[in-house]
């Protein structure tokens, strides 16, 4: 394994059986056929359920709906990004010539996906033990309180909390296609919401802006609907 590598593994507190699955969430799609996007699609599952677990330990008394918004807040791109640039990721990232140039390196939204692949990648080499310790590590120093709930709202989260409101599973999203060049890329995304028999589609530069624009066209309809 290279220095800098090692050197990330110290700033994780985390040393990898398969060295290989820490330099694969690093791998941006443009660099390569075999990339961290997997990987990023495991670790968002993990850090949501490890955030999720660490809000039940540290605000008792805050209700169901200001502990999602809370949530989302620690889990958005802005805060991942702050994290992944803590840790030295913009240094570390491999990208394919054209994103470099663009400076892919400095780009949040590619920091923040290779953070959760970094975290998918320690749940696949040693379980989900081992990677909710290392979330509640990295948000060990972010600052947590309830007042986070009023900030924190969004598209996804106020579609949450309106299917909730009426006992409804949580929507589906899944990303559909992409367009354009490796480092200039628009994702399009699917939102359903399967008990109504509803589909919706957004588009963004980033998956989880795609999500948002999705969520967003899917509370125009619910509100048409509930009129």
């Amino acid at each position: 394994m290279s220095d800098p590598l090692a050197a990330l593994q110290q700033r994780l507190q985390y040393s990898f059986q398969d060295p290989r699955l820490l330099a694969l969430a690093l791998t941006h799609r443009s660099f390569s056929a075999q990339h961290n996007e997997r990987l990023e699609f495991l670790g968002d599952s993990v850090l949501n359920l490890a955030v999720a677990q660490l809000l039940y330990q540290r605000l008792q008394d805050l209700p169901e709906g200001d502990l999602s918004r809370v949530r989302a807040n620690l889990v958005k791109q802005d805060t991942l990004h702050r994290l992944a640039v803590g840790l030295g990721l913009p240094g570390l990232m491999r990208l394919g010539e054209g994103e470099a140039r663009s400076g892919g390196h400095k780009r949040p939204s590619i920091l923040a996906d290779a953070l959760e692949a970094v975290i998918g990648a320690v749940h696949l080499d040693a379980g989900y033990t081992a990677a909710e310790a290392l979330v509640h590590r990295l948000f060990a120093a972010v600052e947590i309180n309830p007042g986070m709930s009023a900030a924190a709202k969004d598209p996804k989260t106020d579609l949450q909390e309106a299917l909730q409101g009426r006992k409804m599973k949580l929507p589906v999203y899944r990303v559909v296609g992409t367009l354009g060049a490796a480092h200039r890329q628009t994702f399009e995304v699917e939102c359903e919401v399967s008990e109504l028999g509803l589909l919706e589609r957004g588009s963004g530069a980033s998956r989880r802006a795609a999500e948002q624009a999705a969520a967003q066209a899917m509370l125009i309809v619910l509100k048409s609907k509930m009129k």
